[in-house]
This record gives structure tokens, C-alpha cells and sequence, in this order.
């Protein structure tokens, strides 16, 4: 189980991206979480698995505070933990393979793949990682040659390198149009619902949030303001998640 309590995040600018959040994710639930641009979403997510470092609170998987970690555990704790961006985040003129064995860098010597030096272990299930997501055939592609919607199933191959335990999706949708937002969006319930493995996805639209998701977080300047099952987002609730101008779509 994950345990977020009293987790705040200060930048050094003032801004209070994230204040005093708590809430549990039970393994194994696909857990949305929503709000407008700048609610908190993305550094939530980061402060996780500390791509940012978070100002007070505690972050709790299994029992080991992740916070107060030391180098050596958060390495093995990052290993468990798969990440997919908004924008992809892959070394655009490395080959598609090459990008998805990335995500095995945590288990191997980092200075073989300076030299393209991978496992034929890991080569195999790269390839069988990229099967899964629909990427067969295009290994030697460069991945700056690839569709949108075709980087993140190469973002989420590489996640799964990792065999993770959780994968934290932040805003991986944004960049999409609708088809391609639901072909990502099934391939990430897939893996939540066939691996077990638990999903923390920042998420905009709520008709994905409703279409996918057990439960949804919502933040609004950084607090919580919302947390439950998507069918109990009535109007009131949407106007305190998304402000009183807004209006649902659909």
C-alpha cells in the first residue's frame, strides 16, 4: 500500500504546489488524479518517487518512508516504481529498442549501455514488452520517427522494463487526440488489471477519469478536495474541482 500524509511541497519561489495531502492507494487500484493545470497534479506524482524533493510530510510504501530514504533503498525502491511523461521523455535519435531497454538501467551496469552493450535476456523481453503495447517491427526506428501516440506506447515499454509494482502516468494523454488518448488508456488498464499492478494517473478529461479509473484524487490549489469513486463527481463537486465557470463537456 502507498500512504501519502500531510505531504507538502514548497518551491523556492513561494508557490505551494502541494499542501498537506493525505490519502492511501491500496495495491492494485487504478487511482486518477485530476484537477486543472497547476492544481499540484505533476508534482504529486514527482514527489513520489522524488524527482522532486518534497518540503514536509511523509510518503509510505510498504512501510518505508520514501521521504527520509537513503540513496541505496530509493534506487531499489525507484526500480519498482515505472514513470510515463506527457511529453515522453525518450532520447529522440536512439532507436526505439534502445529506448525501452533504458528502463532496465536500474538493474544493469550503466556503462555497458553507454555502448549499446545489453543483455540478450533483456533484449527478449524489451521485445516482448513492445509486443504487449504494439510495437513489434519497429525497434529500429529512431524514435523521433514515431506517431505521438506511438512515443508512449515506447514510454510505457520502457516502464515496464522495470517490472514495476506501480507506475506513476503523468498527464500521459495531454498531447493526444481522443482515439489515441483511449488506445494509451486501455494498454495502462491492461497493465493495472492483468499485472496487478497499481496506476496513479494525472488525468484532465473526466470522461477518461470515468471510463478507467476505481477512484479519483482531485486537488485545487493543492489541497484535496475531492477523493472517491468518479460516479460521485455531481455538479457541486465539479465546480469545486474545476471553478465555478466551468462547465461539463458531453
Amino acid at each position: 500500500m502507498l500512504q501519502i500524509e500531510h505531504l507538502t511541497k514548497v518551491y523556492d519561489n513561494g508557490t505551494v504546489a502541494v499542501d498537506d495531502v493525505s490519502f492511501d492507494v491500496p495495491d492494485g487500484q487504478f487511482l486518477a488524479v485530476i484537477g486543472l493545470s497547476g492544481s499540484g497534479k505533476s508534482t504529486l506524482l514527482r514527489c513520489i518517487n522524488r524527482l522532486i524533493e518534497p518540503t514536509e510530510g511523509r510518503i509510505l510504501w510498504d512501510g518505508v518512508d520514501i521521504v527520509t530514504a537513503a540513496q541505496d533503498d530509493l534506487r531499489r525502491t525507484r526500480r519498482r516504481i515505472g514513470m510515463v511523461f506527457q511529453q515522453f521523455n525518450l532520447v529522440n535519435r536512439s532507436r526505439v529498442l534502445t529506448n525501452v531497454l533504458s528502463g532496465r538501467l536500474g538493474y544493469t551496469n550503466p556503462a555497458l549501455s553507454l555502448f549499446n552493450r545489453f543483455d540478450p535476456a533483456d533484449v527478449d523481453r524489451a521485445m516482448a514488452r513492445m509486443d504487449r503495447v504494439g510495437l513489434l517491427g519497429k525497434e529500429n526506428s529512431r524514435a523521433d520517427e514515431l506517431s505521438g501516440g506511438q512515443q508512449q506506447r515506447v514510454g510505457i515499454a520502457r516502464a515496464l522494463m522495470q517490472d514495476p509494482e506501480m507506475i506513476l502516468a503523468d498527464e500521459p494523454v495531454a498531447s493526444l487526440d481522443p482515439v489515441l488518448a483511449h488506445s494509451i488508456m486501455r494498454i495502462l488498464e491492461s497493465i493495472n488489471r492483468d499485472d496487478r499492478v497499481s496506476v496513479l494517473c494525472a488525468l484532465h478529461h473526466l470522461d477518461l477519469v470515468h471510463r478507467y479509473a476505481d477512484r479519483a484524487v482531485a486537488l485545487s490549489d493543492g489541497k484535496v478536495v475531492f477523493d472517491g469513486e468518479p460516479s460521485l463527481i455531481d455538479d457541486a463537486r465539479f465546480k469545486a474541482i474545476y471553478g465555478e465557470e466551468a462547465e461539463r463537456v458531453g
